[in-house]
């Protein structure tokens, strides 16, 4: 018997490529549609990436905010799923290169593809200095956390002890602060009295930031809060500082070189390679500048969104956070289905800002709403609620939440294993 997708052959195709916030959206917004969708990504697993420090930190295990994109789309009869690496994008032929794969013929393309770190022309620094984008990256820092403490229980030299009691987070903005406090937590709570040898409460944290103050895209007296916040945590907050060097052992920042083992770096994001693929123009970070419809000039088929694109609106570019992302996503899938049924095309895109938060450990978060804004526990419940909310499936909701509580109560970190020998060094 011919399958679904067969019987369906003459339905238009919508490829829809990177299986994030932005890519799900839009398949789901679709789903029910009279298309068919294929969604393409490197990975089998939809990523939960604004807890990805959690994971660093071993306060969950990666299984807990990622789900397989099979089984997020595993309802909807139009949409198949395909695990590859995507090469290209051949806008004559319209179809998408895959590797060790014949090419995949598209009538719409979303291309939601996400962005990577930046080291700003620097990148050998990234072997020394891990970014947070993927679990991979995830759990190769939480192993190198975790490694440092243990290489610190045995080490005979002081010197080199401390060194692997330092920690250097770089980049001030929500990634960096949220690093910065669950390592104060982690070395200074959960940890306290796991050693021997060491004193895990003497690590030295420190968050580095070029700017003037960390949290930039927070109002200043926020932003003042979370510094305190931090500091009170026993974390070094050191704005003005840009890095100059870094390597195996240390970080320079203005002539000064410090001594650490552990760098982890959270100071900027480039776009994906897939801006590239098209001959549009993109900013500085390699993100296509889309029309007001969220497509590319002269191919309304395509369209390009989430933190591949750049969309500029009152003055200001949009925010490369998961709401944008997926409202973006339900957009393109409106402006398709007024193809494909023939009906009239949305207004162009416009983001809805509902605001923007980020936390500073366990009980501290702060919370800007544009008009208002609130911090510490109050703004740490709503970030708790608004991020159990938008975990995909029951089983992960249910299991973060858990783990949580009994974080809470405890100050234990149910997720601290290491995996690799010399994880720290790889």
């Amino acid at each position: 018997m011919a399958s679904t997708q067969d019987q369906n052959a003459s339905l238009p195709h919508v490829v829809i490529v990177g299986g994030g916030f932005g890519g799900i959206t839009a398949a789901r917004a679709l789903n029910g549609m009279p298309v068919r969708i294929t969604m393409i990504d490197k990975t089998n697993h939809h990523l939960f990436q604004p807890l990805l420090y959690q994971v660093a930190t071993a306060g969950l295990s990666p299984a807990d905010i990622a789900a397989p994109i099979r089984h997020i789309v595993r309802k909807q009869k139009n949409t198949k799923v395909l695990m590859a690496e995507v090469t290209g994008i051949d806008t004559v032929a319209k179809t998408v290169q895959v590797a060790d794969h014949q090419p995949i013929p598209y009538d719409y393309l979303i291309m939601a593809t996400g962005a990577r770190h930046s080291y700003f022309g620097k990148e050998q620094w990234s072997e020394n200095a891990p970014g947070l984008k993927t679990l991979t990256d995830a759990t190769r820092i939480r192993e190198r956390v975790l490694s440092a403490f243990e290489e610190a229980e045995t080490a005979e030299d002081e010197r080199v002890r401390q060194e692997l009691l330092t920690f250097v987070i770089v980049g001030g903005g929500p990634t960096g602060a949220e690093l910065a406090g669950a390592i104060a937590e982690l070395a200074k709570r959960a940890l306290a009295s796991d050693f021997r040898h060491i004193d895990p409460r003497r690590t030295k944290i420190l968050l580095l930031e070029a700017g003037p103050r960390i949290l930039s895209g927070f109002p200043e007296y926020l932003a003042k809060r979370a510094h305190h916040a931090l500091e009170e945590m026993g974390v070094e907050v050191r704005t003005d500082s840009a890095v100059q060097d870094i390597d195996d052992m240390s970080v320079t920042v203005a002539f000064e070189r410090i001594g650490c083992r552990t760098v982890i770096w959270a100071a900027g994001v480039l776009a994906s390679p897939a801006g590239q693929w098209f001959d549009v123009p993109t900013d500085k970070n390699r993100r296509v500048q889309v029309l007001p419809d969220l497509s590319i000039p002269n191919h309304p088929e395509i369209f390009v969104i989430g933190d591949t694109a750049t969309l500029t609106q009152d003055g200001k570019p949009l925010p490369g956070v998961a709401p944008a992302a997926m409202q973006q996503g339900n957009y393109v899938a409106n402006v398709i289905r007024s193809y494909v049924l023939h009906r009239e095309r949305p207004a162009p895109f416009r983001y809805k800002d509902k605001g923007n938060l980020a936390t500073i450990g366990r009980r501290f978060a702060i919370a800007d709403f544009g008009k208002f804004g609130i911090s510490g526990f109050p703004a740490w419940l709503l970030w708790l609620g608004i991020h159990i909310y938008f975990l995909v499936g029951f089983r992960n909701r249910f299991f973060v939440l858990a783990q949580w509580a009994w974080a809470y109560l405890t100050y234990e970190r149910g997720a601290r294993l290491i995996t690799k020998l010399n994880a720290r060094k790889r």
